[in-house]
């Protein structure tokens, strides 16, 4: 399976009204959810399937992510804020049948999840927001690419 993660894009600043799940993307956030959608679409990377965080930031990139191509977000609540590595990988085998899946998340959580399918050391991995990863899950995962959203045209 190719797995793409794709950190949320920019949002509201910590510490408004309703607290962290309920921050909405800024003006920013949708032109970097859009470019990494047109990104997807251009380079024949699709996925087959899109998950997403029930969090209002993750949701709504998800939702440009399908406006550019994608397909519909299901939400999963396993990917909320403090995903585990070794549950993201138990959660993931209800969609083995895909050969593309695309996850939209958070951090710290992307980064732990990276450096555990490659044995990376811990906190050796940074995630910006909107980044695009790409890794082929397997007996032995591997990393295809990694790129920092304002890098995708």
């Amino acid at each position: 399976m190719n797995l793409l993660l794709i950190r949320h894009a920019t949002a509201e600043a910590h510490g408004l009204p309703g607290g962290d799940f309920v921050r909405h993307l800024v003006e920013k956030g949708y032109e970097q959810a859009r470019r990494v959608g047109r990104f997807l679409d251009k380079h024949d990377l699709v996925p087959d399937v899109l998950l997403t965080s029930p969090v209002i930031r993750a949701k709504e990139t998800a939702d440009l992510l399908a406006e550019e191509g994608c397909p519909t977000p299901i939400t999963e609540p396993w990917l909320a804020c403090g995903m585990r590595p070794e549950q993201a990988l138990a959660e993931l085998k209800a969609y083995q049948q895909f050969s593309r899946v695309a996850l939209v998340g958070h951090e710290p959580d992307f980064s732990a999840l990276v450096e555990h399918l490659i044995g990376a050391s811990p906190f050796s991995i940074r995630v910006k927001k909107t980044s695009l990863i790409s890794l082929e899950l397997g007996r032995h995962p591997l990393l295809n690419f990694s790129i920092p959203c304002k890098f995708l045209h």
